[in-house]
């Protein structure tokens, strides 16, 4: 179903238009398919997503390769063992999820555990984003330097389900059964790690002095379950006039910290490592 932000400046732009297994328009393989054919398929269908995974997990160009050849190279000698129990895709970004965790350092700055979650809460802010003047505002390398950093300085155990769901694109059920944890545990580091990205997104966005509150503070954060609930599941949230001036400009850096996500998701396997993994795979 089709997501929408609820605000047109981010329509055509919706993060729900792209989907990890549209790449080249190839069936996804089969288990009991020869690994020469499969693993191949794979490379193309999913080689651009795990590096850009790996430049964001593992620290870099030179990391990301590593991890790549990894992952690609276990799957072709693992191939066998396959058996169809989930997609190809979920069972490949499983040995990616383990190499990740071997491969990645911690970041300078980066704590070992999220900050409470009242500190990314914007209620009692004095400023909030000025929705209307976002579209005139188009710095997209600004956003996605301050998306990037952010991503960069969240805890490992918050990194890797937000790269995984909102970077790759996968489904929260998908990036449960891959690391191996509840679905409610899934979301709650989502949950958690999108406020602190928006946090840091919204420093350089314009501003303008908050609206007076218009209701207590259990409203505002069953509205912002709500919709971080919507966000899991890839579904509009209408914002009709129960939701006031200050949660839809909350809402709307939600969506707009979707966006840039899913922007970073676009990157393309280098083509000397293409072809040097196809030659190994050969």
């Amino acid at each position: 179903m089709r997501r929408r932000s609820g605000n047109r400046i981010f329509e055509g732009r919706s993060r729900c238009g792209y989907h990890p297994d549209m790449s080249d328009g190839q069936p996804e393989p089969k288990a009991g398919m020869p690994r020469e054919e499969a693993i191949p398929v794979l490379l193309e269908q999913e080689g651009g997503r795990l590096f850009g995974l790996g430049r964001r997990l593992c620290g870099g160009d030179d990391a990301a390769e590593d991890l790549v050849q990894e992952v690609f190279l276990q799957a072709y000698k693992d191939w066998s063992g396959f058996e169809g129990r989930s997609s190809p895709r979920t069972w490949l970004y499983a040995i990616a999820a383990r190499a990740c965790q071997r491969l990645q350092k911690r970041r300078a700055g980066e704590p070992e555990q999220m900050a409470p979650l009242e500190e990314a809460l914007p209620f009692l802010a004095a400023t909030m984003v000025d929705v209307a003047a976002l579209e005139e505002d188009h710095d997209a390398l600004e956003r996605r330097e301050a998306v990037e950093a952010a991503i960069a300085l969240l805890p490992e155990d918050f990194r890797l389900p937000l790269v995984l769901k909102e970077v790759v694109g996968l489904p929260v059920a998908e990036v449960a059964a891959i690391l191996g944890l509840k679905e409610a545990t899934v979301k709650t580091r989502l949950h958690r790690a999108r406020l602190r990205i928006r946090q840091s997104l919204e420093k350089v966005l314009p501003q303008r002095p908050s609206t007076p509150v218009a209701y207590d503070r259990q409203v505002c954060l069953d509205l912002l379950q709500a919709k971080q609930e919507a966000l899991d599941r890839e579904v509009d949230f209408p914002l009709d006039e129960v939701v006031c001036e200050r949660c839809r400009s909350l809402f709307s850096t939600l969506d707009l910290t979707g966006v840039v996500c899913r922007d970073l998701g676009r990157d393309l396997l280098p083509r000397d490592l293409r072809a040097r993994l196809l030659a190994r795979l050969a």
